[in-house]
């Protein structure tokens, strides 16, 4: 079942991603093209408090054109370990730290084509920290209850991979 790659040739390289394009061999025994993002990886975290509520934050989407509520997320830097990531990302997005941070284990995005996956975490014993948000990211944080942030799925008004699986499997972890 396992394709070998022939050739591979990197024909884009930028801040987050590659991009190549690699001949592979087919378990057939055929050659074919596969065009291939390179992504380092990345966190995204249920931030939930005592009262069952979660952070969620709004922000534009290019790629989807739209504005989007999604659970905190980011990228993970060179070097840096998810863990760590995650505890950055969430204090840079919502202004919050966690004291305590599970693994809810992880997705890849799309495997056809990306390698990037996500750890996906959830962050309790919330306390307040101050808001590093980066320089090119309009964020708003928001605090919803748990039950509200899956009925927010249902209505389709999240509607991104990560925030569906970290909230389902909290909500599971839950009972709910």
């Amino acid at each position: 079942m396992e394709e070998v790659i022939l050739h591979s040739e990197e024909i884009y390289s930028g801040r987050v991603v590659r991009l190549s394009v690699a001949t592979v061999r087919l378990p057939n025994g055929k050659e074919a093209i596969r065009e291939l993002i390179q992504h380092p990886g990345a966190v995204a975290i249920v931030a939930l408090d005592e009262a069952q509520n979660v952070l969620l934050v709004r922000q534009f989407r290019l790629a989807a054109g739209r504005v989007m509520m999604e659970i905190p997320a980011g990228t993970l830097d060179p070097e840096e370990t998810p863990l760590i990531c995650a505890e950055r990302e969430l204090q840079e997005e919502t202004g919050y730290r966690p004291g305590k941070l599970e693994s809810l284990g992880g997705i890849y995005v799309a495997p056809g084509y990306t390698t990037e996956f996500i750890h996906l975490f959830l962050a309790s014993d919330l306390s307040e920290s101050r808001l590093d948000m980066d320089d090119d990211e309009f964020i708003e944080a928001s605090r919803v209850p748990l039950t509200e942030a899956l009925a927010m799925i249902e209505r389709g008004e999240i509607i991104d991979g990560k925030s569906i699986t970290g909230l389902f499997k909290v909500a599971r972890r839950l009972g709910l």
